[in-house]
């Protein structure tokens, strides 16, 4: 492997691990005083997992292509934010096509980390591609 790859992964899991828990602790704070009445069709830990996961699976891919010395990695990272959308429908199909209530909390408790996620997605993207000093 890689030592560059390895650093890289390893800080990113580092700070997307710490990111994913401090959200997660303000999420569910809000949630038990705002929200106590609310009926969730999805629980908040499986809605960060999936973050978690689809964001740690797409930074790799990126990461390892850089590290390989390719530069043209705007392709593999604009067809793997596509892929993350598609997966992002798939996980909320259930919700959609079930007879339930209020849809709307769901929505908001998954896309306001969506949304989140992805910045730091790209936040680190774009650390990764800047050219050391």
């Amino acid at each position: 492997m890689n030592p560059t790859f390895l650093k890289r992964q390893v800080s990113f899991l580092l700070f997307i691990a710490v990111l994913s828990l401090v959200l997660y602790a303000i999420h569910s704070y809000v949630l038990t005083y705002f929200g106590a009445e609310l009926h969730l069709f999805f629980p908040i830990w499986q809605i960060y997992l999936f973050h978690f996961i689809v964001t740690t699976l797409l930074y790799t891919a990126v990461n390892y292509k850089s590290s390989t010395g390719k530069t043209d990695i705007f392709v593999l990272f604009m067809s793997s934010t596509f892929i993350k959308m598609f997966l992002a429908i798939l996980f909320l199909l259930p919700l959609i096509l079930a007879d339930f209530e209020k849809k709307q909390p769901d929505i908001f408790n998954f896309f306001i980390p969506y949304f989140i996620y992805l910045a730091f997605e790209v936040y680190s993207i774009t650390k990764l591609l800047q050219k050391p000093s």
